[in-house]
């Protein structure tokens, strides 16, 4: 079984020397040199994230991933999540499908629901449509990526659409992942809609994560699905340095100050988690530290959950933009390496 590796972001907005917030506009510029550089050192994935605060201000990740695709030759690149719930389906396709033809076979797509609500407000939607929004408009993506004309009703739209022409068309129907941050009931619905799924991990362990796989696989089987099919692909916080304990030291640092920042931000300012650490080590979710034992244990989890992708996100609360592409570069030049001989891939 292959295992690609990769980065994602939703901005990094770079810290002014008195430690206050800098230009926004200059997030956006580094995570596309970011992207380049993901490239250069081999890495397989780039995904681009949504969040809408001055801390991580990627709001439009389609927009980004088609001035990746413009200016890449080989890379995959999609969303990471696309907020669904909150944004149009049949535009998101549309914006996906404009990569696709600039990169073809390289564009996917995350359908999440956010990990907030503050995108209700800001598009004029009714939080307590929470569920529908995003049942519904996962069904008309899904429905558009299926067939150039679309016939389709459903709850969010006042008016159905009979024989609609949406393009440009791919060519080759675009990868959509259903994004779930490990609830029961999107995995479900991941099988009973036939997609692979990509979880969104924050904590917890690998032998925890793992159930979900098995439950994933087994669900899938239940359905008759093809069992090469059923996809994972996972998202994660981590950091790559030299040596073990500076990349565990500086990641904690920033990733203490990004759960700070980013609670305050969207109003729900209180004390950063405590034991955050204890996700640092083996065993753990948080895959900080030098290239062995980030590959040790991206290598141990891949066996426990058989996941086909895993992706970090390196450039939280301010980190400096040379620190994160440092890390981007031992993730693609010492770290994949590792793993590609340990599964016998090229």
């Amino acid at each position: 079984m292959t295992l690609e590796l990769g980065v994602y972001s939703f901005g990094n907005t770079p810290r002014t020397a008195d430690s206050g917030p800098g230009s926004t506009a200059q997030a956006i510029r580094d995570v596309l040199e970011a992207v380049h550089v993901a490239e250069e050192v081999g890495l397989d994935f780039f995904g681009f994230g949504e969040h809408h605060t001055p801390s991580m201000p990627l709001s439009s990740p389609t927009a980004l991933v088609n001035a990746a695709a413009a200016s890449t030759q080989r890379i995959g690149l999609g969303t990471t999540v696309t907020v669904l719930s909150t944004d149009d389906p049949l535009r998101v396709f549309q914006q996906l499908a404009t990569a696709a033809a600039i990169a073809p076979g390289r564009i996917e797509v995350v359908a999440g629901r956010g990990s907030s609500d503050i995108t209700f407000p800001l598009f004029d939607l009714d939080v307590r449509d929470y569920d529908m929004l995003y049942r519904s408009k996962l069904d008309l993506l899904l429905a558009a990526n299926a067939a150039d004309r679309v016939t389709w009703s459903g709850p969010h739209r006042q008016r159905p659409l009979e024989s609609a022409l949406i393009v440009p068309r791919p060519e080759q129907p675009l990868k959509i992942w259903l994004g779930t941050g490990g609830s029961p009931e999107s995995v479900l619905r991941a099988v009973e809609l036939g997609l692979p799924m990509f979880l969104g991990i924050l904590g917890g362990t690998a032998e925890h994560w793992a159930q979900y796989g098995r439950a994933y696989r087994e669900a899938w089987a239940q359905v008759g699905h093809p069992t090469e099919a059923a996809d994972i692909a996972v998202a994660v916080h981590g950091f790559v340095s030299d040596d073990d304990g500076e990349a565990k030291a500086t990641y904690l640092e920033h990733e203490l100050r990004m759960f700070a920042t980013g609670a305050a931000e969207i109003g729900r300012a209180g004390l950063p988690p405590t034991g955050r650490g204890a996700n640092y080590e083996p065993g753990g979710m948080v895959f900080a530290g030098g290239p062995d034992e980030i590959a040790d244990r991206i290598l141990h989890l891949h066996q426990l959950l058989g996941h086909t992708r895993q992706i970090l996100q390196m450039d939280v609360g301010g980190m400096s933009h040379a620190s994160y592409l440092k890390g981007i570069e031992l993730l693609g030049t010492e770290v994949l390496p590792q793993i590609r001989k340990e599964l016998g891939r090229p």
